[in-house]
C-alpha cells in the first residue's frame, strides 16, 4: 500500500491541463506504482523506462531502503521460497545488489498495469543487461521475452578509450503475454517496398522472390526438384527446403514458385505484397542510427528544443521511442514512463499521434531530483550538471521534463500548423505523490472519534499549502484524489458535485464520498430522504472518519442500515 497522498496541482489541471487526458506525476515511482494498482491494472499498452544505469557508486537518487527482510520479500512480491532463493542469489553479486533490489519492485508493479497485450522496454547498458535479464525473467516470465534490441546509438569511436569504444546500448523487451502479442510491424516507406515488383506479370500483383532453403537441416526435405530447363538442384549442404515435397508441388501448380528469368534458377517463393498480414516490416533486433536516431543527435535536438540550454547528458532519441510506441500500440493506447527524465517519451507520444492522426495518452512519473543543494550556511547552490537549469530556475527535474513536454507540444503545432487535428492533446495533468507531515501523522496518532468536538481540521493539513507545496490544491482535493485512484477510478473520472444543506459532498457513480468537517442530523436527514424516494441511488458511503465524531457517525450509520436498500458505510481513517 502507498504511505502517500496524491495531490492536485489545480493552477496546471484548471488551467492549460483542463481538458488533456495525459498524466505527469511527481514523485517516487514506486509510490506512483502503487497508487496506480487499482485504478491502471491490466490497461496500460506500452511501457517505456530508461532507468539510471548502475554506475556502481549505489548513489540512487530514489528513496530506497535497499534493506528488506525474508518475509517482507516475500509478502510485497508474492514469492515462493524457492523464488525468494532464487532473488537472494541474484542480489548477493555485491555492486548489482542494490541496483537489482531497486528495480525488482518496480518491475513487479508494473507487471501489474500492462494489459494482456502489453510490452515493456527497459533501457540498460552492458553493466546491468545479464542481470537485468535475469529478474526480467522471473518477473514476466522467460517465455514472455520478445527481443533483446541492440541500439547503436554512437557512429564513430571515441579514441582516447583503451581497449573498445562502446557504440550500442540495449533495450531488452517483454510482453504479458508473448501468446496474444504481435508487432505492428515498422511503417512501410518506399524503400521498404522497392523489393516488390511483378517479373512475370502474375495477376495477383507484386511480389519479391523469399529463399527457400533453411537450416539446420530436415532430412524429409531434401529431395531434387528440376527447374523448367531442365537442370536438376538440390538445397545447399546443411540445408533442406523449408516445404515438403507435397508442399512444394501445390506452390508449384499456383505458380508460386521463381526460378529465375531464364528458368533455371535455384526456386524460391514469391511472397505478394498484398498477402502481407500486417501493414508493417518485421522489425529486426539491431536498430540503426541512421534510422532511431543517437546520442549525440538526441542531445543537440534537446538542447535546440530548450532554447541552445543543455540541460541533460544522455536524453534518448525522440525516433527510438517513438518506433517502440509504434510497434505496439494502438491509435487510443496509453503508454507509461515512470522514469521519465527529459521526457523523450510524451514528445513521442504526441508525435505518433500527429503521425497516424492518434489519440494516444501518456503517463510520466519523474522524482524531483534537485538541482541544487544547500551549503552550511544554508544557501542554495547548483549541484554539478545542475548549474544550466538551477540559473533558468528550474529547481528540480520534474520541473525541466514539464517544460520539455510544454515546448515539444509548442513545436509540434507550429510544425503542423495546417493538419494539426482539431482534438490535439498537447498538454497534461499535473499530480505530486507526497508523503504527509509529520504535524498531521502525530495528529492522525492522537486522533480520539469518541471526543463529542474535534479540535483539529484534519483535511486542511492535506492541502498544498499545509504540505508545503505549489499547486492550490485544498485538503479535500487532495484526499478525494487520493481515494478515487485506490477505489479504481480513472483520473478524469466524472465527479459529480452535490450540496446537502450547507454541506459539500462528491458523487462518483453510485460513491458519496464525505470528506469535509460539519455533518450533522440534519444532513443525515437529506441524504436519508433522497435515498428513501429514490431521488438518490447509492452503493457505498465513504466518510472521511477524522471530520466526525462518534455520534455524528452512528447517527448514519443506523440510518442506512434502516434503508430497504443495502447502501455500505466505509470509514477511512
Amino acid at each position: 500500500m502507498p504511505s502517500t497522498v496524491i495531490v492536485p496541482d489545480e493552477k496546471q489541471n484548471q488551467g492549460e491541463g483542463k481538458d488533456s487526458k495525459n498524466l505527469f506525476f511527481t514523485g517516487d515511482n514506486l509510490e506512483v506504482l502503487r497508487h496506480l494498482q487499482t485504478s491502471y491494472q491490466n490497461k496500460i499498452d506500452v511501457i517505456y523506462i530508461d532507468p539510471p544505469y548502475n554506475t556502481g557508486q549505489d548513489d540512487f537518487a530514489y528513496p530506497d531502503s535497499f534493506e528488506y527482510s525474508d518475509a517482507q520479500l516475500e509478502d510485497m512480491f508474492g514469492l515462493d521460497d524457492d523464488q525468494l532463493a532464487r532473488l537472494k542469489s541474484i542480489q548477493g553479486k555485491s555492486s548489482h545488489s542494490a541496483w537489482l533490489t531497486f528495480m525488482y519492485p518496480r518491475l513487479q508493479l508494473a507487471k501489474h498495469l500492462l494489459k494482456q497485450t502489453g510490452v515493456i522496454f527497459i533501457a540498460i547498458d552492458d553493466n546491468e543487461d545479464g542481470n537485468l535479464k535475469e529478474i526480467c525473467d522471473e518477473i514476466f516470465g522467460e517465455s514472455n521475452f520478445l527481443a533483446q534490441v541492440v541500439w547503436e546509438r554512437a557512429y564513430a569511436p571515441i579514441n582516447l578509450k583503451k581497449n573498445f569504444s562502446p557504440s550500442h546500448d540495449y533495450m531488452l523487451v517483454y510482453g504479458r503475454d508473448a501468446n496474444v502479442i504481435e508487432t505492428n510491424g515498422i511503417t512501410r516507406t518506399a524503400d521498404t517496398d522497392s523489393s516488390y515488383g511483378n517479373l512475370d506479370n502474375d495477376p495477383r500483383g507484386d511480389w519479391r522472390p523469399d529463399n527457400l532453403s533453411v537450416g539446420p537441416a530436415i532430412p524429409a526435405n531434401i529431395y531434387p526438384v528440376t527447374t523448367p530447363t531442365g537442370r536438376v538442384v538440390e538445397p545447399p549442404a546443411g540445408r533442406s527446403w523449408s516445404l515438403s515435397q507435397k508442399a512444394f508441388r501445390e506452390r508449384l501448380a499456383d505458380n508460386r514458385i521463381w526460378f529465375g528469368k531464364n528458368g533455371d534458377a535455384v526456386p524460391s517463393m514469391k511472397r505478394f505484397k498484398s498477402e502481407l498480414r500486417k501493414t508493417g516490416v518485421t522489425p529486426m533486433t539491431v536498430w540503426h542510427y541512421k534510422d532511431v536516431g543517437h546520442s549525440q543527435e538526441a542531445t543537440q535536438q534537446l538542447q535546440k528544443l530548450m532554447g541552445g540550454k543543455k540541460y541533460f547528458s544522455y536524453p534518448k532519441p525522440v525516433k527510438l521511442v517513438e518506433r517502440a510506441i509504434q510497434l505496439y500500440s494502438d491509435r487510443d493506447s496509453i503508454v507509461m514512463d515512470f522514469f521519465a527524465g527529459s521526457a523523450t517519451t510524451a514528445e513521442a507520444v504526441m508525435r505518433q499521434n500527429i503521425e497516424d492522426q492518434g489519440h494516444r495518452r501518456f503517463i510520466m512519473v519523474q522524482l524531483p531530483e534537485k538541482t541544487y543543494h544547500l551549503n552550511k550556511n544554508g544557501e542554495k547552490v547548483p549541484n554539478k550538471g545542475g548549474r544550466t537549469a538551477f540559473e533558468d530556475g528550474l529547481m528540480s527535474v520534474d520541473e525541466i521534463s514539464r517544460e520539455r513536454i510544454r515546448r515539444a507540444a509548442k513545436k509540434i503545432k507550429e510544425d503542423n500548423e495546417l493538419t494539426l487535428p482539431k482534438d490535439f492533446d498537447g498538454s497534461f495533468k499535473h499530480y505530486r505523490v507526497i508523503k504527509p507531515t509529520k504535524q498531521i501523522l502525530e495528529d492522525i496518532d492522537e486522533f480520539d472519534p469518541n471526543n463529542t468536538n474535534l479540535f483539529t481540521n484534519m483535511v486542511e493539513g492535506f492541502s498544498s499549502d499545509s504540505l508545503n507545496i505549489p499547486g492550490n490544491s485544498s485538503g479535500e482535493q487532495t484526499i478525494l484524489t487520493t481515494w478515487l485512484a485506490q477505489d479504481g477510478y480513472s483520473f478524469d473520472a466524472n465527479i459529480q458535485e452535490i450540496q446537502f444543506d450547507n454541506y459539500h459532498a462528491h458523487l462518483v457513480d453510485d460513491r458519496l464520498y464525505l470528506i469535509n468537517e460539519g455533518w450533522s442530523s440534519t444532513q443525515t436527514k437529506q441524504l436519508l430522504n433522497q435515498l428513501g424516494t429514490n431521488e438518490l441511488h447509492l452503493q457505498s458511503v465513504v466518510v472521511f472518519g477524522y471530520s466526525f465524531n462518534i455520534a455524528e457517525l452512528r447517527e448514519l450509520e443506523n440510518g442506512l442500515k434502516q434503508l430497504d436498500g443495502k447502501v455500505n458505510l466505509i470509514k477511512r481513517y
